[in-house]
């Protein structure tokens, strides 16, 4: 057996992440990204200190120094490694129940790994199960843990939040924060308050279970309901590892990324800091977004699914800011990753010097268009499944016409092909996304029921 990357990263169920394969794994990043100093986070699940472990264990292997931060944000790997020009990884499974993990690598500078360096890195993880060095195959006993240096890192990460506003403060707004019980109740607590928000704080007592469990971006409900009793002025709901941020307006209505990323594109454009007034955005995107910016004359570029490939493209033309649906954005000059504090503080910011209301803002954004999202188990994974129904994505494309939009596409870790239909009413989209699916069901040879 051995790991193949996905979207972002190694995923899996944390029984399938052995010791003996993370072992390994570590071997070959040694060996692909750097020997010298190498940093590991790692989120709250009660899997993470066994995976550090084993990393830990076979980067030492490998003749690499690792540094072990202990529980700290993605963002906080990311920033250290492009601060201080080391590779790192962080020991998450993002947004997934605590019962899975991952891993996923930044070079040193802090940026996610090409597909080209994933390859050799997994080609050189092949070489290394083929060949294991002696006593290679099991975690040796305990790696040692300074805490000291993780602390003063997660500081230095959070002293540069703060830092971005350049001297602004949040005086006078009421905020309540959704930690997921994960790597965010570390510091976003602290740093919204050294900002001088009001900051009440939900979810943030991991105990190694309970990471995303009814909670977080993926569950806003609470946060939602808080928001509303309590009479802030908006939340912000983090996920697992706090790379992304979903934002709750004071009518405890969702606010996604599509819609932040259009007020800080706009925000920015405003200030004459967005770069050649363009911003990156990914195939998953609404509708509404892209006739938003073309209404205020805002270039878009789009990628595929996964901040890196925007990273990519924000790096090749030297642009200000990118990110996704789900809430990663990307403010390049200030971080190499998605980062939900940062986006959270540079929100709140936003809203202090407009002094109007989130949810006033974010409906002169834009107006989203209905959308449907439905994930398809298939028997396998099978990249031909989409070309197989091309027919019936060409046949609903030109129903839809200029009002709407369709994107198949194959998962990059799971056995399911993601359906997406925009369309002027919910309706349209319900309708034309169920063709959709009925076709990938009879493409795969075994319809099943949608996830």
């Amino acid at each position: 057996m051995t790991l193949r990357f996905g979207t972002d990263g190694v995923r899996g169920h944390a029984a399938e992440l052995t010791d003996e394969l993370v072992t390994a794994l570590g071997r070959a990043a040694a060996t692909v990204l750097g020997t010298d100093r190498f940093l590991v986070g790692r989120d709250t699940r009660e899997s993470g200190p066994r995976l550090e472990a084993a990393l830990v264990a076979g980067l030492t292997a490998g003749g690499a120094a690792a540094e072990v931060l202990g529980v700290v944000p993605t963002p906080t790997v990311a920033w250290v490694g492009a601060a201080d020009g080391v590779p790192g990884a962080m020991i998450s499974a993002s947004h997934n129940p605590y019962g899975d993990n991952g891993i996923k690598f930044f070079a040193a500078g802090g940026r996610k790994l090409s597909d080209a360096v994933e390859s050799r890195l997994e080609q050189e993880l092949d070489r290394v199960l083929s060949s294991p060095a002696p006593g290679a195959r099991s975690v040796a006993g305990n790696h040692a843990v300074d805490p000291h240096a993780g602390r003063a890192d997660l500081e230095r990460y959070a002293t540069a939040v703060v830092d971005s506003l350049d001297g602004r403060r949040l005086h006078g707004l009421h905020v309540v924060i959704d930690c997921a019980n994960g790597s965010a109740a570390t510091v976003a607590p602290s740093v919204l308050a050294r900002l001088g928000a009001t900051v009440d704080v939900l979810h943030a007592e991991p105990d190694g279970r309970n990471i995303n469990q009814n909670c977080g971006s993926t569950h806003p409900e609470e946060l939602q309901a808080a928001v509303v009793a309590s009479g802030a002025a908006l939340g912000l709901a983090f996920d697992g590892d706090a790379d992304r941020v979903l934002a709750v307006d004071s009518h405890g209505a969702l606010v996604d990324g599509d819609h932040l990323i259009a007020l800080c594109a706009i925000d920015l454009r405003d200030r004459g800091e967005l770069t050649d007034d363009t911003v990156v955005v990914t195939v998953m995107t609404n509708l509404g977004f892209r006739l938003a910016m073309a209404d205020r004359g805002i270039d878009v570029v789009e990628t595929n699914v996964g901040d890196r490939y925007v990273l990519e493209a924000l790096a090749e033309r030297n642009l200000a800011l990118g990110g996704e649906q789900s809430g990663h954005v990307i403010f390049r000059r200030m971080a190499t990753t998605g980062d939900g504090l940062l986006t959270g503080v540079q929100l709140l910011d936003l809203l202090v010097r407009a002094g109007r209301p989130l949810a006033a803002l974010a409906a002169e954004a834009m107006t989203r268009l209905p959308q449907v999202l439905v994930n398809v188990r298939v028997p396998r994974r099978d990249p031909g499944l989409v070309e197989a129904i091309g027919r019936e994505i060409a046949a609903v494309e030109a129903e839809l016409g200029a009002n709407g939009r369709v994107l198949v596409r194959p998962s990059g870790t799971e056995p399911l092909v993601r359906v997406m239909v925009e369309a002027a009413d919910e309706a349209q989209a319900r309708s034309m996304a169920d063709r959709l699916v009925a076709a990938v069901e009879r493409a795969s040879g075994t319809p099943v029921a949608p996830q």
